[in-house]
């Protein structure tokens, strides 16, 4: 199969493509995202073969109107209230399904599904221009970085999509944040770019922020709980600010390069600017969390680096979403002073 790259004028191409149940990479101000026909459960089902996905781990909807939601999915008074505030933008909402409407394939076998609508334009119009709802998990091999141009989409799947709708970098760099409205107090089950607290004030209620497990034999009601995710090939460690500069002195030590992926106050204080190891966050956490899953990918695809040095942010609200993507990329793991002195 040829993968076609198709530019943000040419939705006609890729909607007929989505119409004749062919899988459709699309662009979103989070990550780019693999589309299908929400209502084609073999257009669907090809989605998981294409990135390897558990079949287990349920698809987002993503909507060109709040009213499309209506078509599948409960909608309550607190999901309006969301809808109209912060959509379209990085929130994702998780309501009761209605019956015999979508697929088993697209809510994991869940009585819940998931919804939002993206703030990109062009894939606004390719949803009204294919004239149905699109799944749209990441379009990438599953449990790899996300991908944030259509370069990382084409770099995973060519030869398993029909094409990819090209727009640039995308704006915030990671997922959507998930809200389930589905239980009697709301819960975040993935954190992003819109805080816990931003949606309390709207809805005027206590928003449990706890991180929710999922057991072996349980399905995820969200994407990103469940299996390992945002992950490169390369060790990944987290380095907190404090101990940067051990981290330099380890890393300018070792036989074979080092990834270091630092703020640019960082890069300046070590005297790191230009170097061919250093990849910048930027200078503050939006950019990091913009830069983080281009940065992991650039250095996976070095053959001489092995090891990743990635710098973790502030823990703050704001900082939530990157800081998860990165615990999950590093598996937990921390460069210690003592365990790499």
């Amino acid at each position: 199969m040829i993968t076609k790259i198709w530019q943000s004028t040419e939705i006609p191409a890729a909607a007929k493509a989505l119409q004749q149940g062919k899988l459709v990479a699309f662009p979103t101000e989070t990550v780019y995202g693999l589309g299908a026909d929400a209502f084609n459960e073999n257009a669907v089902s090809k989605v998981y073969a294409a990135k390897g996905r558990p079949s287990d781990n349920p698809l987002i909807v993503h909507v060109a109107t709040p009213e499309q939601v209506q078509q599948y999915a409960v909608v309550d008074q607190r999901a309006q209230k969301l809808m109209t505030a912060f959509w379209p933008g990085p929130l994702t909402i998780i309501l009761p399904v209605k019956p015999n409407v979508l697929s088993p394939v697209v809510t994991g076998g869940m009585t819940t599904v998931a919804s939002r609508m993206p703030d990109n334009q062009a894939t606004l119009n390719l949803i009204t221009e294919t004239g149905s709802p699109l799944v749209g998990p990441s379009a990438n091999t599953s449990g790899k970085p996300s991908p944030t141009t259509a370069q990382h989409v084409y770099h995973d799947l060519h030869g398993k999509i029909a094409g990819i709708l090209d727009d640039g970098s995308t704006r915030i760099g990671v997922e959507s944040t998930v809200i389930d409205l589905s239980v009697a107090q709301p819960v975040i089950l993935r954190p992003g770019k819109i805080t816990a607290e931003q949606i309390a004030t709207v809805i005027d209620t206590v928003v449990d922020t706890s991180e929710q497990h999922v057991a072996a034999d349980e399905a995820p009601k969200a994407p990103g709980m469940k299996y390992r995710h945002y992950a490169p090939d390369k060790a990944v460690y987290i380095v907190d600010y404090q101990d940067w500069t051990a981290a330099v002195i380890w890393a300018q030590g070792q036989l074979e390069p080092v990834g270091l992926m630092m703020p640019d106050q960082l890069i300046e204080i070590h005297q790191l600017a230009g170097m061919d190891f250093v990849w910048s966050l930027g200078d503050n956490g939006d950019s990091a969390a913009a830069k983080l899953f281009a940065g992991l990918r650039h250095f996976d695809d070095q053959k001489d680096i092995q090891t990743i040095l990635v710098a973790s942010m502030p823990d703050t609200p704001e900082n939530a979403a990157y800081n998860n993507r990165l615990g999950k990329a590093a598996g937990g793991h921390h460069f210690t002073v003592e365990e790499f002195s």
